[in-house]
């Protein structure tokens, strides 16, 4: 069962497909290790656990990404607080700026909407045939015990206090890292997050941890290999936390 909110892709059957770890505005950073690992935009793809902006210098490049026909990211928590605070009424604007919303506040109204639309058209979780099974994609965590539940949870959203409680996991949630849960997703080959920062990526069971601080200064981006599930930089057998 596919929803909006969910996005299925079939397997690359001429190149490669990667999953990159936070991005956060460092664009020109990216393009320089894409370069580095021979990325070929003709059959290669690369997919995004998200946060593509905040912190960096770049994150205006966000909407020219988006439009890449070779990009495809999901929402990450930065996605969402960039988009709540353009909707009218917010009050977050204090919270947003020390989250690095600088670039999207000091612009104008109707550059601000362009942003958030563009933004808001983004899935919270993504799926990749492969030839080992099927990989998913979310920012933080599932929701729910099975990548089925998340996807039926979805399904049934039809209010925005169901959609939260949903994207409360998906954004946000570091239970499982934090207590170094290896128990795994049981119904997906893989699942692969970002959200917290960690020297060099790892796995916990079957979920793989590859937020490494590319926009962090010294650190670099992770990039993991769908098919084989190897990533560059090797993946650690533990966590090796990284200081945000």
């Amino acid at each position: 069962m596919i929803t909006k909110y969910v996005q299925r892709f079939a397997r690359n059957a001429v190149g490669r497909d990667f999953v990159v770890g936070d991005i956060h505005g460092c664009f020109a950073a990216l393009e320089i290790e894409l370069a580095a690992i021979r990325f070929d935009e003709c059959i290669d793809r690369l997919f995004s656990v998200g946060d593509l902006v905040d912190r960096g210098p770049q994150s205006s490049a966000v909407i020219d990404w988006i439009n890449k026909p070779w990009f495809h990211a999901v929402q990450g928590n930065h996605e969402d607080m960039a988009i709540r605070y353009v909707e009218p009424g917010n009050r977050d604007r204090d919270h947003y700026m020390m989250n690095g919303g600088a670039w999207l506040i000091g612009m104008q109204r109707h550059q601000q909407v362009e942003y958030a639309d563009a933004m808001a058209t983004l899935p919270y979780a993504i799926e990749v045939e492969t030839d080992g099974g099927l990989v998913g994609i979310v920012h933080a965590d599932i929701h729910g015990k099975t990548w089925a539940d998340m996807v039926q949870a979805f399904a049934c959203v039809d209010s925005n206090n169901k959609l939260k409680r949903v994207t409360n996991d998906v954004l946000w949630n570091r239970d499982r890292i934090q207590s170094e849960d290896h128990s795994g997703v049981p119904d997906m080959r893989a699942v692969v997050v970002g959200h917290t920062p960690l020297r060099r990526p790892a796995a916990l069971g079957n979920v793989y941890h590859i937020d490494t601080g590319g926009w962090l200064r010294g650190g670099s981006f992770t990039f993991l290999n769908l098919e084989t599930l190897e990533s560059t930089p090797p993946r650690t057998r533990s966590l090796e936390w990284e200081a945000a």
